[in-house]
């Protein structure tokens, strides 16, 4: 079996900030070489005469900044390479625990950063409420916002095809309806709209229409009613008979129509209620009413007449939205305003949307901050050690020198110290 090559991910680098970090760390590791030579050129240049006064003093030092250079020189080294190129245990550390090191960052983000309790003081603490109301006041924001939503929801709108339309239509809505009874809702619905006299503008409507057509359509009713006289009795009988009912019938619905309290709207309204009835507790009405929700949802004209109801709808909402200074940006812009205006005006609303919103990073937090934290470890462990060890000491190796510098002259003075004690103890 040959060996699955291993997939590195390339380090994301700026040449300019990269030559600058480059030079700055060239130019701190010449300082602390520099401090070294300096050490080894005194230690020699004094090591003949180390016993005599002063000049033991300064040979100790030298000797001393000599062994801590040399050991935090070992010490930076070994995080990124073997020093000299020796292979000598626990050092290139960042190029051969690259990923032990990654996963123990991922850890420490999750642990420290994305505590619960932390996510939500922060983002209380960024009134987001408050400076989203205070820029949504500005009407150049606002139209700015209402154009952005009105593009998005043109573009949604336009990617979503008629096929798209008719497959959700047949695939979710349809066996949806077909499985939920109608007959529990009907009724229920029928019921309130009874109770409630919802039904009396459409019963006001239908009757000033029934006496209106009856009024321009003499001829038609009376055309009617002449197919259905009987033959044997006279013509004018018949015109007679026809003029009066028409007459007759004009008057009952106009009686209707101005009696609020007409004993034809009072039989109406029991017929609905009994139907309402019947469709909640009577099985006869209810299977009627199923089989009559059935033969609809079967229709093959059905799904073609959603579809073009959908068409319809989309072209009047794209052309609406279309217009900049249309109705309907103006009213989205007036309610944007006004909700912003409420906003920024009662601290309790700020207060409780501020809330949701820290709620809701919350949740998704503690629902997705696993996968969050894991994008750290799984992008470092695709990274090349050795390339991954150049970048961090590209970044970090310039301050890391000041290790090298300090352990110059901390040893200097910590051998000053003890030759002193030596010489005490002598």
């Amino acid at each position: 079996m040959t060996a699955q090559p291993t997939l590195s991910l390339a380090i994301a680098s700026d040449p300019a900030a990269d030559a600058e970090r480059r030079r700055g760390l060239r130019q701190m590791r010449l300082i602390a070489l520099s401090l070294l030579v300096l050490a080894a050129v005194v230690f020699l240049a004094t090591v003949r005469v180390a016993d005599q006064g002063i000049w033991g003093f300064v040979n100790a030092g030298a000797e001393a900044s000599m062994v801590g250079a040399i050991a935090d020189w070992f010490a930076v080294t070994a995080l990124f390479r073997h020093p000299l190129g020796l292979p000598i245990p626990h050092t290139a550390i960042i190029p051969r625990r690259k990923d032990m090191l990654a996963k123990s960052l991922q850890d420490f983000m999750a642990e420290n950063f994305l505590r619960d309790e932390i996510i939500r003081e922060r983002v209380l603490s960024a009134r987001v409420s408050e400076r989203v109301a205070r820029w949504l006041l500005e009407p150049a924001n606002t139209r700015r916002v209402v154009d952005e939503a009105a593009g998005v929801v043109t573009s949604g709108l336009h990617r979503l095809k008629d096929e798209t339309v008719a497959e959700l239509v047949e695939e979710a809505v349809l066996p949806r309806l077909r499985a939920e009874p109608i007959s529990p809702i009907a009724g229920s619905l029928l019921g309130e709209v009874v109770k409630d006299r919802a039904h009396y503008g459409l019963v006001d409507l239908a009757l000033a229409e029934a006496y209106r057509w009856l009024d321009l359509n003499e001829l038609t009713f009376s055309s009617v009613l002449q197919e259905r006289a009987p033959w044997w009795a006279p013509q004018m009988v018949n015109d007679y008979v026809i003029k009066k009912a028409h007459v007759e019938a004009m008057r009952w619905v106009s009686d209707i129509r101005d009696d609020p309290e007409h004993p034809a709207r009072q039989a109406l309204d029991d017929l609905l209620a009994q139907l309402s009835e019947d469709l909640l507790h009577d099985p006869a009405t209810m299977e009627r009413a199923e089989r009559l929700k059935n033969r609809v949802l079967d229709h093959p004209q059905l799904l073609a007449t959603a579809v073009s109801l959908w068409v319809a709808f989309r072209t009047a909402f794209v052309a609406a939205l279309a217009d900049v200074d249309g109705p309907v940006r103006a009213r989205a812009r007036s309610e944007v305003s006004r909700f912003a205006a409420q906003v920024d005006g009662d601290p309790q609303l700020r207060a409780r949307l501020d809330g949701l919103l820290a709620d809701t990073v919350v949740f998704m937090v503690a629902r997705y901050g696993q996968e969050l934290t894991e994008v750290i470890s799984s992008t470092i462990n695709r990274w090349d050690g050795k390339e991954t060890a150049s970048r961090v000491e590209l970044f970090v190796g310039r301050d890391l020198q000041f290790i090298r510098i300090n352990g110059t002259i901390v040893g200097g003075l910590v051998g000053l110290v003890i030759h002193a004690v030596v010489l005490l103890v002598r």
